[in-house]
């Protein structure tokens, strides 16, 4: 752990704790070690954070400590049900409204980026938006023998690389202090989880894998309605440089000019919320940076507009199934499936006892039923969440980190457009439509498909293994002397084939079983 890191560490917790970052939680609903620590981390907070409970100078303390940190106020300022209206206004400032980098830059970025190309890029605007990686222009692309047409063009702030490897560095040297020193967050793997973190951080600081993750959606959802993204211009596209068609929307955040287009908020928190769990349960591809600067409201049609897919989420089958599972478990109440389910996953340690964790589940789950968001008190609910992974040594399962952080801004966001939303209600239809497709014979010819396919592949190999094993056994040949040696040889690779024939039997019967 270089000294560095460990300096800006510290350096970054005394600027959190002195501009009030610490004072936004709900302290009263954390475990006692954490109400400790956050007392003793306000105890140099500014008088004025204090006396006016407003921490407007946090954005500008968190743009100069880095991106990384950055994120972190932007999920904050999804949550005014945990950190108050007042500090979810302040902290809405770092979505798409911090400080442009040097507009000079911009010609000479986009010629080295792409070339004689960049001169089709005219009547460049001012900075659209600015968050902490890159900022947004409008511009006008003009190709021979076509009309011109409006576009996004979206830069890399210079410099954002280093600031980034310097932030995972100092978070890097966190997890490792709270590894050390503090055997209840080993339970957390905080080092996983910046690992984590650090990979989708990196692909973000290449917009060509932006592109291609436009593109990737761009197919899973064609056929679907509510939900809509730009259009890649690949021949204008660079490491940092991403064009895209202009969409035009209405800021999800800005409920008044929503209301006054006459779009229903009900219908578009809806359909931003079902948007969500379709892409990851259907398509386990989903859109992890889904906070308000990234979404917008079509004034026409009032579908759901995102953009920015610079971070992306990824679930396997298994843990795709898992999502629809939990889920359905609470819409239900079939808390013992939510409960197992926690345990096949590896969320919960398997000596723990499936039964009272499901009485857990219970207790979070009831309360919530047939109540509003209005009616929820989140604050409470993450006290009683803390409580119970203590008690039932609740791991972090690092693969699913991006998909809680972007259910938690996602349901954030549908909240704040629908105080009365019910997300059990809401849910339903993604959630049982997916299962029942699963269950159903569609589901298990495609589940039979991929176990043949994969047979396909074994079978594939044979020929292979058997040349190695045929070279193999000549070595040894011209090595060993005698009947004896040659017959043990051939006896072995008897049982080496015979052993490979049982198991492509067993695949062939677990197939037939499945297909049945």
């Amino acid at each position: 752990m270089g000294l560095g890191s460990t300096f800006r560490l510290i350096h970054a917790g005394w600027v959190l704790a002195r501009e009030g970052a610490f004072s936004v939680l709900p302290e009263q609903s954390l475990p006692p070690m954490m109400r400790f620590g956050i007392g003793m981390a306000r105890l140099v907070e500014r008088p004025l954070v204090r006396k006016t409970g407003r921490i407007d100078r946090l954005n500008a303390a968190l743009h100069k400590l880095g991106p990384s940190f950055v994120k972190f106020g932007q999920t904050l300022a999804t949550r005014p049900d945990i950190v108050g209206a007042q500090a979810a206004a302040d902290l809405s400032g770092l979505q798409d409204r911090m400080p442009p980098f040097d507009p000079k830059l911009v010609p000479s970025i986009l010629s080295e980026a792409l070339g004689d190309k960049a001169a089709q890029l005219t009547e460049i605007s001012e900075p659209i938006a600015a968050a902490s990686i890159a900022q947004v222009h409008s511009a006008r692309l003009r190709l021979p023998g076509e009309a011109p047409k409006l576009v996004a063009v979206k830069m890399l702030r210079p410099g954002v690389s280093e600031r980034f490897h310097a932030d995972t560095q100092a978070l890097y040297a966190g997890a490792r202090l709270a590894e050390t020193f503090s055997r209840a967050s080993r339970r957390l793997r905080p080092t996983e989880v910046v690992a984590t973190l650090d990979h989708s951080m990196r692909l973000e600081l290449d917009l060509r894998l932006e592109a291609a993750a436009i593109s990737e959606m761009t197919e899973n959802i064609k056929d679907d309605a509510g939900f809509r993204i730009p259009q890649v211009q690949w021949d204008h596209i660079a490491q940092n440089v991403l064009t895209t068609t202009w969409m035009n929307g209405i800021p999800i955040r800005d409920h008044a000019a929503i209301d006054a287009a006459g779009i229903d908020r009900k219908a578009l928190a809806a359909k931003l919320l079902q948007g969500f769990l379709r892409h990851a349960i259907r398509d386990g591809f989903f859109h992890a940076d889904m906070h308000p600067g990234n979404l917008f409201a079509d004034p026409g049609s009032g579908d759901v507009i995102a953009v920015d897919f610079g971070i992306m989420g990824r679930l396997s089958k298994r843990e795709r199934r898992f999502l629809a599972d939990i889920l359905y478990g609470f819409i239900t109440r079939n808390y013992r499936l939510v409960a197992q389910r926690h345990f096949d996953i590896g969320y919960v340690p398997p000596h723990q006892s499936v039964d009272d964790f499901t009485l857990a589940i219970r207790s979070i789950g009831e309360p919530l039923h047939g109540r509003t968001a209005a009616d929820i008190s989140m604050a409470r609910v993450l006290g009683q969440l803390f409580t119970i992974t203590d008690l039932f040594e609740m791991q972090t399962r690092p693969e699913l980190v991006l998909l809680q952080k972007s259910m938690v801004l996602v349901e954030g966001v549908a909240r704040n457009l629908d105080p009365e939303l019910d997300i059990w209600t809401v849910a339903e239809p993604v959630v049982g439509e997916w299962l029942r497709r699963e269950e159903g014979p569609q589901g298990r010819l495609e589940d039979l498909a991929g176990h043949m396919s994969r047979m396909g592949e074994a079978l594939g190999r044979v020929p292979t293994l058997l040349a190695q094993a045929e070279l193999t056994m000549a070595e040894h040949r011209a090595l060993m002397r005698g009947r004896r040696g040659d017959g043990l040889l051939r006896l072995a690779m008897i049982i080496a084939l015979g052993l490979g024939s049982l198991v492509l039997a067993l695949a062939a019967y677990r197939l037939l079983t499945l297909s049945s």
